[in-house]
């Protein structure tokens, strides 16, 4: 099937010109509005287009695909998804990761959202080769032949500078506890702890690498063992906000005071992160939710920019990382 980017190749002209003509609008030169409909023509592409028309027609759903209910954060992407899909139309369906499959096809929605670690890249690809668009959130995945796009966190730079920041302020020993290591976020994130080290000459010593699952729990009771060691690092940076708040609760039920002894930051900036007194990443999630669907509405119209959508993020300094003193 002729694609929207093979034509502005063939014509010379940008996705959205061809979808400015495509579409009617006026803010398109005469000769270059001729070129491009002469090479539709020739192509074929507005009989492609018009089955498109057709079938998108029978629905106007699209489908956002998460993994649980744990995590807060997931109120406000779906709070941005919705609005920017009211605003042109579309209906929001939600499933968890269970139930996706039945729901992963043209047949019932024009598109969707996937927000779900535990489905697989295989998985993600079969269901798009279908001419299915999916957008990925917190993810990589680059294949040209499917309708595959990512809209992820640029979770290296931004955890450069918390643990520069810190060093700077004199802490040598980090801790590090981790989400599930197969996840880009973890990855990223770890690799913001370890490169900053490096760069300062310092090194990180594994046996300070604690495993977690992005839930308070593990948070919880990596801290616990922490304060078993008696061994503890100047701070423990954590994967996202509800691992640093269990971490800090087990620290606090230790007689380990925060930060004075240990630095406890996080990542996300969860409701409860404010009132915890969290030290985090600021992630902007409603924006995060909106462009993911703005970006699956073009690729439904034909647009498709292959290069991933990388979001920045802040550090919002708080007490758990301030007025620290040597133990």
């Amino acid at each position: 099937m002729v694609r929207m980017e093979t034509i502005a190749n063939l014509a010379g002209v940008s996705i959205s010109t061809v979808s400015n003509v495509l579409n009617g609008r006026s803010n398109v030169g005469q000769a270059t509005r001729e070129r491009v409909l002469q090479i539709c023509e020739e192509q074929g592409y507005q009989l492609n287009r018009q089955a498109k028309k057709e079938r998108s027609s029978k629905s106007n759903r699209i489908l956002f695909v998460f993994q649980d209910f744990d995590r807060d954060f997931y109120l406000k992407i779906i709070h941005g998804i919705s609005d920017y899909l009211t605003e042109n139309g579309y209906d929001l369906v939600i499933c968890t990761n269970r139930s996706s499959s039945s729901f992963m096809r043209s047949s019932f929605a024009s598109g969707a959202i996937c927000l779900d670690g535990s489905m697989t890249d295989e998985a993600v690809l079969a269901a798009a080769a279908g001419e299915f668009p999916i957008v990925v959130m917190d993810r990589l995945i680059e294949q040209a032949d499917v309708p595959v796009k990512s809209v992820v966190v640029n979770n290296y730079p931004v955890m450069c500078e918390l643990v520069q920041t810190l060093v700077d302020q004199g802490i040598r020993r980090f801790g590090y506890l981790g989400g599930l290591e197969h996840t880009l976020d973890n990855r990223e994130r770890f690799a913001g702890v370890t490169d900053t080290l490096e760069k300062n000459n310092l090194s990180f010593d594994r046996k300070h690498y604690y495993h977690g699952n992005y839930r308070e729990q593990s948070g919880y009771q990596a801290a616990k063992i922490i304060a078993l060691s008696h061994d503890l690092p100047q701070a423990l940076v954590c994967a996202n906000d509800n691992m640093a708040i269990g971490a800090i609760k087990a620290f606090e039920e230790s007689g380990i005071r925060v930060p004075e002894q240990i630095v406890v930051t996080g990542f996300d900036d969860s409701e409860t992160s404010e009132m915890a007194g969290l030290t985090t990443v600021t992630i902007p999630r409603y924006e995060s939710g909106y462009l993911a669907a703005k970006t699956l509405l073009e690729m439904i119209d034909g647009e498709m920019e292959r290069r991933p959508f990388k979001l920045n993020a802040a550090v919002t300094w708080r007490r758990s990382a301030t007025n620290r003193r040597e133990p």
